[in-house]
């Protein structure tokens, strides 16, 4: 039997980036109580182990006003304008951002084109935490679009000049035919793709491997949405794809007859749970 591990399964920079920040603090036995605003990425078992070592996590704004001492790491996914001002009025709180550089760049954006009269799309789920911390950097009219059905709304702007950007982990292709959709409109539009590279790659590779074998295995947080998009593309390719967090929800029946098995893994997903999923795949079959 033939395995493919997709080279790019795994934490991508802003992921590792963020989950060393915390565990950085952990190690600092100086340090107050520890916080993350939000999980720190969409992992289940990370968020687990860290709630081990004593890391809180704040859910809502409600959570950040109610503490006045500790540090604070905010998430991979970063959070709006507003968030970051609640925190500068406590003086006995340390704030750590581990937020992606990519998503940070995209509230720049963001901020820049709505300070500029653009009334700014974003393409993406909206209730997605990173969708929603970049909303926090435009203003009331700042919208989120998914589908081409969503397209209809931005005709009440119509006169207006438009600003689109993307999630970092959404689908390229899903991407490029609503920008084509949305410019055949003739709109005044300023589109930047800020789809993050390392997506792009994870994506394309899923996508080759998936059309190549008979199994393919996407492992991944089911919160997690670049490993929901990676799970549609693969699936799209291949009949047999299975969705799994981690080794436990692998079964059996799913591998035990195919001549070729691919494996990727989402952004968020610790190489140890992709290891571990490689190894038991490759001794028992």
């Amino acid at each position: 039997m033939e395995i493919k591990l997709a080279k790019s399964a795994g934490f991508c920079f802003g992921v590792k980036r963020a989950v060393d920040k915390v565990y950085e603090q952990v190690e600092d036995s100086r340090k107050k109580q520890i916080y993350t605003f939000g999980p720190i990425i969409n992992n289940e078992e990370v968020v687990k182990t860290l709630t081990g070592h004593g890391v809180k996590v704040l859910y809502t704004e409600e959570d950040v006003k109610n503490i006045d001492q500790g540090v604070v790491v905010i998430r991979s996914h970063g959070v709006s304008r507003h968030i970051y001002e609640i925190l500068k009025q406590k003086e006995e709180i340390e704030v750590i951002d581990a937020t992606c550089p990519f998503v940070k760049k995209i509230h720049k954006i963001v901020e820049k084109q709505t300070g500029l009269g653009r009334k700014v799309i974003i393409i993406g789920n909206e209730k997605h935490p990173e969708v929603l911390g970049i909303k926090g950097w435009g203003n009331s009219q700042t919208i989120v679009i998914e589908s081409e059905s969503q397209i209809e709304q931005l005709e009440r702007l119509k006169n207006e000049k438009l600003c689109v950007v993307a999630q970092t982990t959404f689908n390229y292709i899903k991407f490029k035919d609503l920008v084509e959709k949305i410019s055949k409109r003739g709109y005044d539009v300023y589109v930047l793709n800020t789809i993050c590279n390392a997506t792009q790659e994870r994506q394309i590779e899923a996508k080759q491997i998936a059309g190549e074998v008979e199994t393919m295995i996407v492992i991944g947080d089911q919160k997690s949405s670049n490993t929901q998009k990676l799970y549609e593309i693969c699936r799209n390719e291949c009949e047999n794809t299975y969705y799994i967090q981690t080794l436990k929800d692998l079964k059996l029946d799913w591998v035990s007859s195919a001549r070729s098995i691919g494996i990727t893994a989402g952004a968020s997903t610790p190489n140890n749970i992709i290891e571990e999923v490689h190894t038991n795949v490759r001794i028992k079959f």
